[in-house]
């Protein structure tokens, strides 16, 4: 059954005007028992405190080049909102977790223990370790148990990352109970290191009428889970503080579970200057951005003199992913307010290059990925089905081989009505075209990204070079649509030893 032919469930209607959204109704779905949540009009976060900084996980060695550290994951009890005591998960007691900060080239050792009563990771998403370190499924902490995380990574390598849970089956829920945190590899000759620096965590956050965090609906399991509070540093509508005339370096994280940020300030002037695996060549006006589930991105934001109410609103515009069964966002949901304080400033020169990026040589051989959508009467989440090409996930088929220093081309399809951000372990990757009825559309920059959303009808090509052996996993980030079958293996063998 075609999912335009569906119909939308009753409550999933009666909700729309609750999140302030329209029906997109050509995009419908059948849930029997329709459960879309309502948010309670009783629970509410504070509003416009200052924004904290996100605390850093504390390196436990004076050795140089070395950082080493423990990460707990188990429940917590939180006083999110006042007067009610929430259970989530978190590491170290924490939510979002210790951010960890660490140098190019440096070795890291984590020990991690799980006291969770599920089994979980702890995936190092966008960062080149090996197979055997990077929290894949395949690598599950049992509840009560520990191990070692360690690597080393590259001299010539930095960025925004983040850390997240990957067990299979329960990575949605691990990760809309709490369980995230930032993870930055600072380069020594970083040229923006003397701008003032901010860091943006996005996550969503869903209470019910006790301030619990409670379970998905049928409805969350088709469109991925979007809480009623979008937090950044683990706070509602926080006041972020930046001078008159200044320019500021801001690293932001989307790190829901499937809510796209298409994020404005009006008043300001915004500049890219780094995605997912780092710097781009050089700064690159834009008047919006769209930053799909997982991704991340290094803005210069350069501050008027003075604004209305000596303040802006960083928003979350309108954007429409095809959702199936509950309403697309209408309005533009305030994230937070910069606000201008202290004197103002000579707005510095802003630098004409930041680095070189070579591309990726000429690929020798290809792959082609298809995400696609199965699905009829729904009673249950397993009668959905999201699959990479036609094949739902299973745990011990592999279903790619590469080759170690290999540059391939990878083109992802989306034959589904819904966008999809793909992501793949253990690399970035260099995007060469998004293909839109027939046009190969070259994006306005090489960049280097682990994951690229992937529109309804679109194909993206995308260049690659893997350089560790081992297993690694493709899929979509929208945690509930990977838990549900849109996943893939993928072995990675060792180079041919020459003759």
């Amino acid at each position: 059954m075609n999912r335009r032919n569906f119909l939308l469930s009753g409550l999933a209607l009666a909700c729309a005007q609750a999140f302030g959204m329209e029906m997109d109704h050509h995009a419908k779905l059948v849930i029997k028992g329709g459960n879309a949540f309502v948010p309670p009009a009783n629970i509410r976060l504070p509003v416009g405190q200052p924004l904290r900084a996100l605390p850093r996980l504390a390196n436990q060695t004076k050795e140089a080049g070395v950082f080493k550290a423990k990460l707990v994951a188990a429940p917590a009890t939180l006083e999110l909102v006042r007067g009610h005591k929430t259970q989530a998960w978190a590491y170290n007691g924490q939510l979002p977790g210790p951010a960890i900060e660490i140098a190019a080239g440096s070795r890291v050792e984590i020990e991690f223990e799980n006291h969770l009563p599920q089994a979980t990771t702890v995936h190092w998403h966008g960062l080149p370790v090996p197979a055997d370190q990077d929290g894949s499924p395949h690598d599950a902490v049992q509840p009560g148990g520990s191990r070692l995380y360690q690597f080393t990574l590259p001299a010539d390598f930095s960025g925004t990352f983040w850390y997240h849970p990957h067990p299979h089956d329960d990575t949605a829920e691990q990760v809309f109970r709490g369980l995230a945190g930032a993870f930055v590899v600072r380069d020594p000759k970083d040229p923006l290191a003397h701008l003032p620096e901010q860091w943006l965590l996005i996550s969503d956050l869903r209470l019910d009428k006790s301030a619990q965090i409670p379970a998905n609906t049928l409805a969350d399991w088709a469109d991925g889970r979007e809480g009623q509070f979008v937090l950044i540093n683990g706070q509602w509508r926080p006041a972020v503080a930046m001078a008159p005339g200044s320019l500021n370096r801001i690293r932001i994280w989307n790190a829901c579970s499937a809510r796209y940020l298409r994020l404005a300030l009006p008043g300001a002037r915004l500049f890219v200057v780094g995605t997912d695996g780092g710097l781009i060549a050089a700064p690159y006006e834009v008047r919006e951005w769209l930053l799909a589930p997982a991704q991340r991105v290094e803005l210069l934001i350069e501050m008027p003199m003075a604004a209305k109410g000596n303040k802006l609103t960083l928003l979350a515009e309108p954007y429409k992913r095809g959702r199936m069964a509950t309403p697309e966002q209408k309005r533009a949901l305030p994230l937070a307010d910069v606000v201008l304080t202290g004197e103002k400033v000579a707005t510095p020169a802003m630098p004409e290059k930041l680095r070189e990026i070579p591309p990726l040589p000429e690929p020798t051989s290809s792959k082609r990925i298809v995400f696609s959508e199965e699905m009829g009467e729904v009673r249950s989440p397993k009668d959905f089905g999201f699959l990479i090409n036609s094949k739902r996930y299973e745990h011990d088929r592999i279903d790619f081989v590469s080759v170690v220093g290999e540059t391939e081309l990878w083109e992802v399809i989306n034959g589904s009505n819904m966008d999809h951000p793909f992501h793949l372990h253990g690399v970035q990757f260099q995007v060469v075209a998004t293909v839109r009825q027939g046009d190969a559309i070259s994006p306005p920059f090489l960049s280097w990204q682990d994951t690229i959303n992937v529109a309804h009808a679109e194909r993206v090509r995308l260049k690659v070079r893997q350089d560790h052996p081992g297993l690694r996993m493709l899929h979509c980030h929208i945690l509930e649509h990977e838990s549900l079958g849109m996943m893939a293996n993928l072995m990675v063998n060792a180079a041919p030893t020459p003759a």
